[in-house]
């Protein structure tokens, strides 16, 4: 017997059970089959047509509402069973249909956003890029397969603000913004970025933050801004540039941010097989041709052969699309290098801008190439006007023009010996600058040194000169200073047309302003005659003429400006003089350079010669000694220099008591002691007779040996008539050390 009809046999004995008790537990019987029905399976159409077969019968004495009741009871279990199935068949039905729209609406979005040219992405509240199309793949080099990409993103290329932007992002929950990234290749990408906030649900339940938005690359429109903005700036810098260097300068500020160019130099080829010169920006001096690298003097060879404006990458790295840098031709005779700072890919917008900025820059190449020509033809026509390089002992002259187109003005200075103890030095200053005052300076010059050669005292020469320049045209009120020295008297005559006050300074004494003999400028109406001063001149003392250039600045009084000056000359009293010339044009030097012409005439006054006459006898070199030792002391020689100085003269000296006067009476012995600067200069002189010293010594007549060892340089005169032996000792810093063995 199969289940079925189990169920059956036991349905119909359940029902006349109920039939005769109607009671509820009966019918609670027709529930529980009801479950066993939905256990076993039994269908609903069984069921029925079982229980109508029972109450159908012909015998069967079943009530039939009592019957239906039971058979109700059975099938309610599987009633809700059914509609429950129902409902759910029609839930499913509709979740299945939704998520068929909903795959549909998304295979419609993701084509949707992959359609939009700009690049388009999501961002998580981490900053993570969780999603993001086509487009933003293409504009960074990152696609769909490596999300999600996390903070900081790994095509941000190092911009210092993007944590600022980020900050403002998270404070407004939208950007707006333009800002670099690096494309997965390495090359540098501008981007407009637009992003906004929107909250969204969370797991958990809370709501949080998604960041939706868009990039759009804006290389090509930033780099044609860029080129026009770089063009007019270079243009602008360039106008004002006076040399190939400040050329070049302005060519390297605008390629270092955009190019990442370090060097900038042009390479100029002469007339001729000589090597080529290689101007580095920012400087006038030349560098070397053989300190370039061999292959980059190769690609530099090869761009010779290029056509004109032509802009390529030199230097490129094996197996890879980098470069050092870029060559352009501006000539055949001069070709630009730009070397980078490490190797780099060049874009076509890279090429682009160089090409743009190398047409401007090979005309203004050309523009101070010629005004550097006719700057050097005019500052040669200027210095030959000017007093000679060769000057007599003591002396140090600095001209520094102003900071004008041509660099010539009608500032000048001369320096000129007059007889055996007299030394003339003129310093004038003509007004205006330019040709018109470099020609009026000409002639003056001319004519104040026409004049100090017929031996004028200074207040002398300058009523002659004003007699000269009231014939030329412009030399009114020139200002002149004239000072005569006197090497023998240790004094200086001096008289001044209306100039700056010279300065006469000393070791351990304020400085002096020579202010006692003034008057107007030249050509000038006056009533008195020009007055003279005259000033001592104490050992080591330094003496500064110099043009208004160096003390005169807009705003400020020019007494503020001397000041200055005796400052800077009290500092730097014991330096050698011509380090008190640098020093004094560095050091006085406006921020933006000289406004005005300078000019600078600096004399350093000698210690006082020691000058002994004795007679040429033993007994007179202890004297001799003593006062040398003395002498040597106040002039600031060091005690084992002036030891050895010591020990030499003696032997000098020695040498004429000795072999001068043999065989007659003693003569005298001169011993002259002066310092020049870092050295001192020693003469021993006799007028006996001069022996010549024997091939071999022996113990004896090794004198010279021991002054040659001893000293800088030894000069040795011997006649019939008298002897005379020069020495120099070098003193001070950078003196050699000596040895005598």
């Amino acid at each position: 017997m199969t289940g079925a009809a189990d169920f059956h046999v036991e349905y119909a004995a359940a029902l006349r059970a109920h039939l005769e008790a109607q009671d509820e537990d009966t019918l609670a019987v027709g529930h529980e089959l009801g479950h066993r029905a939905l256990q076993e399976q039994i269908s609903i159409l069984a069921i029925v047509e079982n229980h109508s077969r029972l109450v159908d019968a012909p015998d069967s004495g079943i009530d039939a509402m009592v019957g239906l009741q039971f058979l109700l009871q059975t099938l309610a279990a599987l009633d809700v069973v059914t509609r429950g199935f129902l409902d759910g068949t029609k839930r499913y039905e509709l979740q299945r249909a939704r998520a068929e729209d909903l795959a549909d609406r998304d295979e419609f979005r993701t084509a949707l956003v992959n359609s939009l040219q700009e690049g388009f992405f999501v961002a998580d509240g981490t900053g993570a890029v969780i999603e993001i199309n086509d487009a933003f793949a293409d504009i960074t080099g990152y696609g769909a397969d490596g999300v999600p990409y996390g903070w900081p993103h790994p095509w941000m290329a190092g911009d210092k603000a993007a944590n600022e932007r980020l900050a403002r992002l998270l404070a407004l929950g939208t950007l707006e913004a333009e800002a670099p990234i690096r494309h997965r290749d390495g090359h540098i990408v501008w981007v407009a970025m637009s992003v906004n906030a929107v909250t969204s649900p969370s797991i958990d339940g809370d709501t949080g933050h998604t960041y939706v938005g868009t990039i759009r690359d804006i290389t090509a429109a930033r780099s044609a801004a860029e080129r026009e903005r770089a063009v007019a700036h270079l243009a602008t810098a360039v106008s004002v540039a006076k040399s190939v260097g400040e050329v070049l300068s302005a060519m390297l500020d605008e390629c270092r941010t955009a190019l990442g160019v370090q060097h900038v130099a042009a390479v100029m080829w002469p007339t001729g097989e000589h090597d080529p010169t290689v101007h580095p920006a920012g400087t006038s001096r030349a560098s070397q041709w053989d300190d370039l690298d061999l292959p980059l003097r190769r690609s530099l060879e090869d761009a010779r052969a290029w056509l004109p404006l032509a802009v390529e990458p030199i230097g490129s790295a094996p197996g890879t699309d980098t470069s050092s840098g870029i060559a352009a031709a501006l000539s055949r005779d001069v070709i630009l290098w730009l070397g980078f700072g490490e190797p780099r890919r060049v874009s076509a917008e890279d090429r682009q801008l160089v090409t743009a900025l190398v047409g401007h820059l090979s005309l203004a190449m050309q523009h101070v190439r010629q005004f550097e020509h006719a700057r050097d033809t005019s500052l040669t026509l200027q210095r030959s006007m000017l007093a000679p390089t060769a000057l007599p002992a003591g002396f140090a002259v600095r001209y520094e023009p102003a900071v004008s187109p041509l660099e010539i003005g009608g500032d000048w200075y001369d320096v000129l010996p007059v007889g055996d103890h007299h030394i003339g030095v003129i310093v004038g200053d003509c007004v205006g600058r330019g040709l018109s005052a470099a020609t009026v300076m000409g002639q003056l010059r001319a004519s104040a040194r026409a004049l100090l050669l017929t031996g004028a005292e200074p207040a002398t020469l300058l009523e002659q000169l004003d007699s000269v320049a009231a014939l030329i045209p412009d030399a009114f009120c020139t200002t002149v200073f004239v000072a005569m020295l006197d090497t023998r008297s240790e004094t200086v005559s001096y008289s001044s047309a209306g100039h700056v006050p010279a300065v006469l300074a000393a070791p351990g004494s304020r400085p002096r302003l020579l202010t006692d003999a003034r008057s107007v400028p030249l050509a000038v109406q006056r009533d008195d005659p020009r007055t003279q001063a005259v000033a001592a001149l104490a050992a080591r003392s330094t003496l500064l003429l110099y043009t208004d250039g160096l003390v005169e600045r807009r705003g400020e009084p020019i007494d503020a400006g001397i000041a200055r000056v005796t400052t800077v000359l009290t500092r730097t009293i014991e330096l050698p003089v011509d380090a008190v010339a640098d020093a004094m044009l560095d050091k006085l030097a406006p921020e933006v350079g000289y406004d005005d012409d300078v000019a600078i005439v600096l004399y350093r006054h000698p210690d006082s010669a020691l000058v002994i006459e004795n007679d040429a006898v033993p007994t007179r070199l202890s004297d001799v000694r003593h006062q040398l030792a003395a002498w040597l002391r106040s002039a600031g020689v060091s005690e084992s220099l002036a030891a050895d100085i010591v020990l030499v003269v003696n032997e000098a000296c020695s040498n004429s008591v000795e072999h001068a006067y043999r065989g007659r009476e003693p003569g005298t012995m001169r011993i002259e002691a002066t310092r020049d600067g870092p050295h001192i200069h020693v003469q021993v002189t006799d007028s006996g007779s001069w022996k010549t010293p024997a091939a071999d010594p022996g113990t004896r007549g090794r004198g010279l040996l021991l002054m040659r060892a001893l000293s800088d340089g030894v000069e040795l005169d011997g006649t019939a008539e008298g002897t005379t032996v020069g020495m120099r000792f070098a003193f001070g810093e950078g003196a050699p050390q000596r040895t005598f063995a």
